[in-house]
């Protein structure tokens, strides 16, 4: 009986293979407006491009084992997710009182430990309480600036 169920499950997972996931592959992440407003510095920069814009922007740099299902599904749907509560891509469609609830969010989910996703640390690294405070000073000020 358990030999047919690993059987069952190892041909479920090698047909899952034949069916991939739409990927968030634009050609570039497209984000002159978000950073000509917002102004992030270099080191903000290198936050975001390390710890958000997988995906919260129109293009996410896959590590290998996102072709590989379940993971792929899994992947995906993390990075829809994220889209659809703040797209770096997209600031230029926001007007500015989203602009400045999505960097009050961003703010909010930094300081409350929930962004980055753990499972996005846990393969990518953490965040540190450095890398938090200067986010968190940031978006504060690119908030004001609006």
């Amino acid at each position: 009986m358990i030999k047919k169920i690993f059987i069952t499950l190892a041909i479920v997972l090698v047909i899952a293979q034949f069916f991939g996931t739409e990927k968030n592959d634009a050609e570039t992440r497209e984000l002159t407006v978000f950073v000509l407003e917002t102004t992030p510095n270099s080191e903000v920069s290198n936050i975001l491009a390390s710890k958000c814009y997988d995906c919260h922007s129109n293009k996410t740099e896959y590590p290998w084992y996102a072709n590989v299902a379940p993971l792929s599904y899994w992947i995906n749907h993390h990075v829809e997710e994220g889209k659809e509560h703040l797209n770096f891509s997209d600031w230029s469609t926001y007007n500015t009182k989203r602009k400045k609830h999505k960097l009050e969010e961003l703010i909010e989910e930094v300081e409350e430990g929930k962004m980055p996703l753990d499972s996005y640390e846990n393969l990518h690294g953490e965040i540190s309480a450095t890398e938090k405070e200067i986010l968190i000073d940031w978006a504060k000020i690119a908030i004001a600036n609006y």
